[in-house]
């Protein structure tokens, strides 16, 4: 039995979810991706069409990208003043299969509307079965809800392109797809501003709202997530410094030499490297490897201190990465500690 205080918890948890992605940002990352959508059916499961901007990005890119079909679903809302009446008490979904009176427009007699019998949550069984009929996702899922969405995706062999929280990267879920090479960053990787409902507390920090009214949150740690595959994955990372013992000092509780910014990972280094999380933004499969986190691998070997230590100092949540490209092991030098 579910208490009240837990559904008033997930009510509130729901609330905070509900952000809108502009139009601008979507259509910044989406350009890179046009190639992906030819004959594809594109499904977006987490918009209220009322505003979404990825309904519009594509519905008016339709015939530019050579979309199969466009899907929108949408949980529950009592005032879908656009495609039902105010008083609905069904989610519903879409279907566009492109302009039929060659005006070029996606106009409302063009968009199929029916309800679900549900309330439009993506984990539902007729949610799933729509999710089953499509070939690429794009949207942008709760974020309270991110490892159970992506989950999801992942077990029914999906490509996507969502937003998400960049801290669900070090989740072990998350973490263990992007070492596995079944997830990465997309192009865009930090600040976004989402267009947030009237009920949105002005508290909230990054909050704000503009000379219409519209109440708005920058989030600054957000970015694109992705399982296709896409240029930017495949630019080498180029280092200019060569390993120096003195320089890079090695881990008193890891086999491992510390870089403390991307930027200062030597190009001769063979052995085992700890780097920092924003690593992954720039992460080339054909470059490098990525071993594990920092908290996996000292669970490993029964090391509790969930971080790694240079000379007795705690440093920052760390993943170890090693040169592929350089077969031969380091050979330590003189003096050197392993």
């Amino acid at each position: 039995m579910i208490s009240k205080n837990s559904s008033l918890n997930k009510a509130k948890t729901a609330k905070d979810d509900e952000f809108y992605t502009q139009l601008t940002d979507i259509e910044h990352e989406l350009k890179h991706y046009q190639k992906h959508f030819k004959g594809k059916r594109i499904l977006c499961n987490c918009d209220d069409p009322r505003i979404s901007g990825f309904f519009h990005y594509f519905s008016y890119n339709f015939e530019k990208l050579k979309l199969k079909k466009l899907t929108t679903t949408c949980y529950r809302n009592q005032q879908m003043n656009l495609f039902s009446r105010n008083n609905s008490k069904h989610a519903v979904w879409l279907e566009y299969n492109g302009d039929k009176n060659n005006n070029r427009i996606p106009d409302l007699n063009e968009i199929g509307l029916y309800h679900l019998n549900g309330d439009g949550d993506f984990r539902s069984k007729e949610c799933i079965k729509i999710l089953e009929q499509s070939d690429i996702v794009v949207t942008n899922p709760p974020f309270s809800l991110f490892r159970e969405y992506v989950s999801q995706l992942i077990k029914y062999n999906k490509k996507f392109l969502i937003i998400g929280n960049q801290n669900a990267a070090i989740s072990k879920e998350i973490f263990s797809l992007i070492r596995n090479n079944k997830l990465w960053y997309g192009y865009h990787v930090g600040g976004m501003a989402f267009k947030v409902p009237d009920h949105y507390e002005a508290k909230k920090t990054g909050y704000w709202q503009d000379k219409d009214g519209q109440k708005w949150r920058k989030l600054g740690n957000t970015c694109w997530f992705t399982n296709l595959d896409i240029k930017k994955r495949h630019e080498p990372l180029i280092c200019h410094k060569k390993y120096d013992s003195k320089m890079y000092l090695q881990y008193d509780n890891f086999d491992a030499i510390e870089i403390g910014k991307i930027v200062n990972i030597p190009y001769d280094y063979s052995g085992l490297m700890g780097v920092p999380l924003t690593f992954i933004s720039q992460h080339n499969p054909d470059q490098f490897e990525i071993i594990g986190s920092d908290i996996d691998l000292l669970k490993q070997q029964n090391d509790t201190r969930g971080r790694f230590y240079v000379n007795g100092k705690r440093k920052y949540a760390r993943i170890v990465i090693k040169n592929k490209r350089l077969k031969r092991p380091h050979k330590k030098r003189s003096g050197e500690t392993s």
